[in-house]
């Protein structure tokens, strides 16, 4: 993934489209700002048919802006569980071993890919039981993250992320599409035109505005 340059990473600026899926096509799609602090901040500026949704979360905390009913509120307990989830499960933090101190990895096997062609999977156990597998093809290129979540009604339902288009940035290989699969159907697609790598943040992005006035401001970066 770019060795010493991938772990030195501290902050990721993604720009470009994301689409929601359904049985029948496209739902809607939007243009974003995706900006990520890691190990645990991440802010997301969605744009689409006259509507704006931002989307920031840091550590404990998050909160949302919803343009339709011009609001600023606190994330809920659940949307924030659900944000600390999708750490869990992304390629970032089990390449650069955020997982040490919560879980062990070990090695799957290989499982038939593309036609004539196996994947090697791992599997990453948290010490709340919690699973992740990850997908690798035979050059080492990240594949897939699979993993299962429980519905609103209960169910059990298997997640799958697909890596695509990979191209050098900076040194780092970096997958310019990302798509998600629902038990085995399309749910969304994240394209992205532009990342950058290790462009300073300001801390300030993060942080819940006093008012929907400042929350309309563009980010600065």
């Amino acid at each position: 993934m770019g060795g010493d340059r991938y772990l030195q990473v501290k902050t990721q600026i993604g720009k470009g489209r994301y689409t929601l899926l359904g049985e029948k096509g496209v739902i809607s799609s939007q243009t974003f700002v995706d900006v990520v602090a890691f190990p645990d901040k991440e802010r997301t500026d969605f744009k689409g048919s006259g509507s704006r949704t931002i989307q920031t979360n840091s550590g404990d905390t998050g909160w949302i802006y919803d343009n339709d009913l011009d609001v600023v509120k606190l994330q809920t307990p659940a949307q924030v569980a659900n944000f600390k989830q999708s750490i869990r499960t992304s390629l970032d933090y089990l390449l650069r071993g955020s997982w040490k101190a919560d879980g062990d990895v070990t090695y799957v096997g290989r499982r038939p890919a593309t036609l004539g062609k196996r994947n090697d999977v791992i599997k990453l156990t948290f010490k709340d039981g919690f699973t992740v597998e990850f997908e690798f093809a035979d050059d080492g290129t990240p594949q897939k993250a699979i993993y299962k979540r429980t519905n609103a009604a209960g169910e059990e339902i298997k997640e799958e992320d697909r890596y695509a288009l990979f191209i050098d940035v900076d040194g780092i290989k970096t997958p310019m599409i990302i798509d998600r699969f629902t038990d085995g159907k399309p749910a969304s697609r994240i394209n992205y035109d532009t990342v950058v790598f290790n462009k300073t943040v300001p801390d300030s992005i993060f942080a819940k505005p006093s008012s929907p006035k400042e929350a309309k401001k563009d980010i600065k970066l």
